[in-house]
């Protein structure tokens, strides 16, 4: 199978389902978001971190394979004539999204209280953390911005807003667990 299928090269893509659309289309950019993001946590992975987390990260990889994929799924074409759903695959649910939330329970005990925002930073480590977080958060303004025009699976925002809260204790946890300096932000009071 080569790579190179030119059939991109006058500026559309094909969707799942086969209808194709401008590659600027609010669905590819949802879609290739989620794409960024997935790279962004691959980052993540490629430091010295715990199995526990490590582990944890390539299970939400691979959640985000799932919303890259129902995203670039057409929704017009999402059934088949047989009534059976063209993406034959586990959608994300309530049980990943709880995932995420157990995750941050468990890192939450470790921490500090929370008492002012967090200056993003610290190390490469944590920087990559608050970067993905980013990127999620754009993720997810895609999608929500997708689900005002056309269908959008309520479950996916709902793991995107989920998911950029996770980075973001993942970057507090990874802050105490690497000795990074954690800066909190204190406004300039006004005279």
């Amino acid at each position: 199978m080569k790579i190179y299928t030119k059939t991109g090269d006058s500026g559309t893509t094909a969707l799942f389902g086969g209808s194709r659309v401008p590659k600027h289309h609010l669905r590819i950019e949802s879609y290739g978001t989620v794409d960024e993001l997935n790279s962004n946590i691959g980052m993540i992975r490629s430091y010295e971190i715990d199995a526990h987390s490590k582990n944890t990260l390539i299970q939400i990889q691979n959640h985000l394979f799932t919303i890259g994929a129902t995203l670039a799924t057409d929704p017009k074409r999402a059934v088949l004539k047989s009534g059976k759903e063209r993406l034959n695959i586990e959608k994300v649910n309530e049980e990943k999204i709880k995932l995420l939330e157990d995750e941050m329970d468990r890192m939450n005990q470790t921490l500090p209280p929370i008492t002012h925002f967090i200056l993003p930073g610290g190390s490469p480590l944590v920087s990559s953390c608050h970067i993905a977080r980013t990127v999620c958060r754009r993720a997810e303004r895609r999608a929500t911005a997708l689900a005002e025009e056309n269908e959008v699976d309520p479950l996916v925002i709902k793991y995107l807003n989920r998911l950029s809260d996770y980075l973001f204790v993942l970057a507090r946890k990874l802050s105490i667990d690497t000795a990074a300096e954690e800066i909190q932000w204190i406004p300039d009071k006004t005279e």
